[in-house]
């Protein structure tokens, strides 16, 4: 294990809800995405981790969120993105195949956050400080995960806590107002609910 992982791993826990990644999914984005991710799948499957905070995912499955969120614009003429992992409440981390880790979308805002890409920066080196870099803080709303954990239970994999009625349609961020709803279903409806506010950082 390398050491970002590592440092991964002390901050996110033991992981839960593991999959198992079939070779032939592997083999399938050989080449699209660094093989530093590709090892990560092989050794760690796709999993939950802080108690189903942060998930690793199948880009696959992604695909029709991917599509509502980015799909009408023009980050699809500049890169072919992957969604590679998620919070429990909607963010996604998307890879760029040139790009890497320059678009995060924070969904229940229709926030994107667009950085430019280090062009120098190998591939896998670049995964590692991926992982290395994530926080449980930075993938929390407002402090809910916790009571949301309590009040609503669990997530699997395909789960994620959404809040009902969206922002867009004029709910609040409250654990009153979150539901548990299935994740790409539910990000793909609230895609289409409000423009995507870009900010460059």
């Amino acid at each position: 294990m390398d050491e970002d992982f590592a440092c991964f791993l002390a901050e996110f826990g033991p992981a839960i809800d593991r999959r198992d990644v079939p070779p032939s999914t592997i083999a399938r984005y050989r080449g699209k995405l660094p093989d530093q991710l590709l090892a990560y799948w092989d050794e760690y499957g796709w999993c939950g981790y802080a108690d189903g905070l942060f998930w690793t995912v199948n880009p696959q499955e992604y695909e029709p969120a991917l599509e509502a969120w980015i799909g009408d614009t023009p980050f699809m003429e500049r890169d072919a993105y992957h969604v590679i992992a998620r919070s429990a409440f909607g963010t996604l981390y998307l890879w760029g195949e040139k790009t890497g880790d320059t678009l995060r979308i924070f969904a229940p805002a229709s926030c994107c956050f667009s950085s430019m890409p280090d062009e120098s920066i190998d591939r896998d080196f670049a995964m590692r400080v991926f992982f290395g870099g994530l926080w449980r803080h930075f993938n929390d709303v407002e402090g809910l995960f916790a009571p949301a954990l309590q009040k609503l239970g669990r997530l699997a994999h395909d789960d994620m806590y959404g809040f009902v009625p969206a922002p867009a349609l004029g709910g609040t961020l409250t654990l009153a107002h979150l539901q548990k709803v299935k994740a790409v279903e539910h990000l793909a409806f609230i895609a289409q609910l409000a423009p995507l506010h870009v900010i460059e950082v």
